[in-house]
């Protein structure tokens, strides 16, 4: 049975995630995604959940960079879940006594506005992740912004969603140790390139991939550390990567880049 690490405790989003992409694999918890990395390489997980983008936040920027720089590692499996916050106390809680909030940063930052709103005193306090800021809540003076599932006895949660957009989705990666298999059916690609920092370079670069009808799904940027003005560009697209097409693509692009990662497919 494959060991599949998870941002824990059990009910983190992350959590439900992996429940959702490896239904049958033992899930075991890590504490933060560089963790989460080290134990994939070091092969005592066989592989791991990670959120890499929301729909409000935009992308997982830790997780983004820890992809990249970790070798031997690939995305194989996605999925994509519905983020339903609330506010959650101790059964019977008066909130108009809440002193500190606890969540993920990125959890805190989705409820901003209804939190400078009802709380504009109340310490902001960043958790591991929404379920380790639960275990957190241990007074009528503490609160917790976790997900709708996350009901259990002893805790009551706010009756609607607190998010300042209520349309919040997470996608997340199955992350698995090793190389792709060259005969991987998938639905799309994911690799990263960084090119010359001159006129016309990211679009030369990236004329294979629209003559040969390959639609991309997403495009960001990250900084180069210790390389002022240079940018590595993470670049999703439409693709089958056992396609003999889609693979002299890549071989394209590749070719162009200054350098190129392939990333992963699913």
């Amino acid at each position: 049975m494959d060991v599949i690490g998870y941002l824990g405790p059990y009910g983190s989003y992350t959590s439900l995630a992996a429940v959702k992409l490896c239904p049958d694999g033992k899930k075991v918890p890590y504490k933060n995604f560089r963790e989460g990395f080290t134990r994939l390489q070091a092969g005592e997980f066989d592989g791991i959940v990670i959120p890499i983008e929301n729909t409000l936040n935009g992308g997982v920027l830790q997780n983004i960079d820890l992809l990249q720089a970790t070798e031997n590692v690939a995305a194989v499996r996605e999925c994509t879940l519905n983020i339903d916050h609330r506010l959650a106390t101790l059964k019977g809680a008066d909130v108009k006594k809440i002193k500190r909030i606890y969540s993920h940063a990125q959890a805190l930052e989705q409820c901003s506005k209804y939190l400078a709103k009802n709380f504009p005193a109340a310490q902001y306090v960043p958790a591991f992740s929404t379920a380790a800021g639960l275990e957190l809540v241990k007074s009528e003076e503490e609160a917790c912004i976790a997900g709708a599932h996350t009901a259990r006895e002893g805790l009551q949660l706010s009756p609607e969603n607190i998010a300042d957009e209520k349309r919040n989705f997470t996608h997340f990666l199955l992350i698995r140790r090793g190389s792709i298999p060259e005969d991987t059916v998938s639905e799309k690609i994911y690799f990263s390139v960084t090119c010359k920092n001159v006129s016309g370079a990211l679009l030369k670069l990236l004329q294979p991939v629209c003559a040969n009808g390959m639609n991309m799904t997403k495009i960001e940027s990250r900084p180069i550390k210790d390389s002022p003005d240079e940018y590595r560009f993470f670049i999703e697209t439409e693709g089958n990567y056992s396609s003999p097409q889609i693979k002299s693509t890549l071989e394209e692009v590749k070719r162009a880049a200054k350098s190129f990662k392939f990333l992963g497919c699913y």
